[in-house]
């Protein structure tokens, strides 16, 4: 692999990291600080939504910015990236991920790894987090194509307001879903829960890319020979 593949994996991982620490960190300070459960995810909205579209102006240029299992299985599948570096990808993700579910807690004085106990289960919760990565997704595509330069904000719009719109409060990411089930938090989910939130997100993923195509099919059906010039470090080998 070449220096700019090792570099787009460590921007993932990176990435995973710091967007978790902030979900998770957040979500310990603003339940600390207030009594109200409204307060506090307002607080953890604004940090999750700001973070974000820093990440994403800051990474992008190095490896897309996906920070998102299921945003790289559509740009896979789209052939905007080989399937090797997909894993790569996913690979850094879930353990940048790990890394800032641990780093939220060091930050705060709590056990690394805690079992959370936070239910967030039933099929509407779950169809609900697979409505937010729909929207998630379809947002990526629909406005990359679009105003490629909004793309940050865009993403970081539809994420603050998945958590206020949806029922799952739009975790919108198997990997930072699988980060926090490791936090007894407030952003926390207990482990049964999880299996349920990833299938949702993976359906609703594909959903969006699906939106996308019906929408926009000329862009769909142009989609590898798009990116691969306007968008080569999600693309090299």
């Amino acid at each position: 692999m070449t220096a700019a593949g090792w570099r787009a994996i460590a921007a993932e991982g990176l990435g995973a990291l710091l967007l978790v620490g902030t979900v998770i960190g957040s979500g310990i300070l603003a339940d600390a600080m207030s009594a109200d459960d409204a307060v506090a995810l307002l607080g953890n909205t604004l940090a999750t939504a700001s973070m974000l579209a820093v990440l994403i102006l800051a990474l992008g240029p190095v490896s897309g910015a996906h920070l998102n299992p299921a945003v790289t299985l559509v740009m896979t599948l789209r052939r905007e990236l080989p399937p090797g570096r997909a894993l790569a990808y996913v690979l850094a993700q879930c353990a940048g991920a790990a890394a800032g579910a641990m780093l939220a807690h060091a930050m705060f004085g709590l056990p690394l790894i805690q079992t959370a106990t936070h239910a967030r289960a039933g099929f509407a919760t779950a169809m609900a987090d697979g409505v937010a990565t729909f929207g998630l997704v379809f947002a990526i595509l629909a406005v990359r194509r679009a105003r490629p330069e909004a793309v940050a904000w865009a993403v970081a719009l539809v994420i603050a307001a998945g958590y206020w719109w949806t029922s799952s409060t739009s975790f919108a990411n198997p990997a930072v879903t699988l980060a926090r089930s490791l936090t007894n938090t407030f952003s926390g989910i207990r482990a049964a829960d999880v299996a349920g939130f990833i299938a949702a997100q993976l359906v609703g993923a594909l959903a969006g890319w699906g939106a996308f195509a019906g929408l926009y099919p000329a862009a769909s059906s142009a989609g590898a020979t798009h990116a691969s010039r306007s968008h080569p470090s999600t693309s090299s080998g």
